[in-house]
């Protein structure tokens, strides 16, 4: 099949989808080279796909509950997927650990942000980890999706220090604002084609990436 211009995106969310609004801004502005073919979800309730539709976006739901074990769970997201001929596929706060078979029918061309700075704190309650161990600094990692949960390639990590009166929900708004950065920054490296994630490693502008770039995101106000 010839591939658009610009490529298409899927995006799949579970929740608000401020992640999927920044990136679907972006592209509307032009500052991202593609375009969001589907905006999809594992719950007919979550917000986002409200959001989605108000964009203008195709938005569809493929509630986990209705389904008898993950397998088919995952091949009817595939078919929905599928059917809008994705050239990137987008985990912006997708609440299901995608089982190895998902993950390899889209190997390289499947991101997600985690909140926090990986390898550090993978899994849930990020920010409370972050707390509870007296650390510094925090952040968001974007990185590339394999069958081992929160261990793919990182490609950029955006970084905020940790203030002494910081309480979940204050250092989590701080995170959730570096991520509306650092996220669209790396969906049009892919889109533009210079990112790519293959056999040999993550390559960025035709050399190999050894280490996550990061970003300091301290200058964001919350």
């Amino acid at each position: 099949m010839t591939h658009p211009a610009r490529p298409r995106i899927a995006i799949l969310l579970s929740g608000r989808g401020s992640n999927m609004e920044a990136i679907a801004r972006a592209c509307a502005a032009g500052e991202i080279a593609a375009d969001v073919a589907l905006v999809l979800s594992d719950r007919a309730a979550a917000p986002g796909l409200e959001l989605a539709r108000s964009l203008g976006l195709p938005a569809v739901a493929v509630p986990r509950e209705t389904f008898a074990d993950r397998d088919t769970f995952e091949a009817a997201l595939r078919r929905d997927i599928d059917a809008h001929d994705p050239q990137l596929l987008v985990l912006a706060g997708f609440m299901r650990v995608l089982g190895s078979g998902f993950v390899a029918a889209y190997a390289g061309r499947l991101l997600n942000i985690h909140p926090s700075l990986l390898p550090r704190h993978k899994g849930l309650g990020t920010h409370q980890k972050v707390l509870a161990a007296g650390e510094r600094e925090h952040g968001a990692s974007v990185h590339f999706v394999t069958a081992e949960l929160d261990g793919g390639p990182v490609v950029l990590q955006g970084r905020v220090a940790v203030h002494p009166d910081d309480d979940v929900a204050a250092l989590s708004a701080r995170v959730q604002r570096c991520e509306h950065i650092i996220y669209p920054r790396v969906v049009q490296w892919f889109a533009n084609g210079r990112l790519r994630c293959g056999a040999s490693g993550v390559q960025l502008d035709g050399g190999p990436l050894p280490a996550p770039l990061v970003e300091d995101c301290d200058d964001i106000e919350t």
